[in-house]
């Protein structure tokens, strides 16, 4: 069973976390199920950013995004080569080691 480790983030969970997670789950469901309540302002439609992560390891192994998700993180924060929406990023069978931005481009959470 592979297992996502997320880096500290000083609001969502400020000692980081190591998940186990299952083959074909979203990153996103992964972090929900587990109380890292990454923002999913599009309720994990692709329609958003608020979910935007960086694969810091196991990012060659996902399947690549498609045009659609690269559309929409064009428009994310801090936007890096190996960014994802976590809402569309399906975990494959290798350990996986996630960063959730600082930030997201969502003006009702960010005032």
């Amino acid at each position: 069973m592979p297992q996502l480790v997320f880096l500290p983030h000083q609001e969502l969970c400020p000692d980081g976390a190591v998940l186990e997670a299952e083959v074909g789950e979203t990153i996103l469901n992964v972090a929900l199920r587990n109380g890292i309540h990454i923002e999913h302002a599009c309720e994990k439609s692709c329609a958003c950013t608020t979910c935007h992560v960086i694969v810091r390891e196991g990012f060659d192994q996902l399947e690549e995004s498609d045009e659609l998700e690269d559309d929409m993180l064009d428009k994310a924060w801090g936007l890096e080569p190996e960014s994802r929406l976590s809402c569309q990023a399906k975990v494959v069978d290798c350990d996986m080691v996630i960063d959730i931005p600082k930030y997201t481009i969502n003006m009702v959470s960010e005032g």
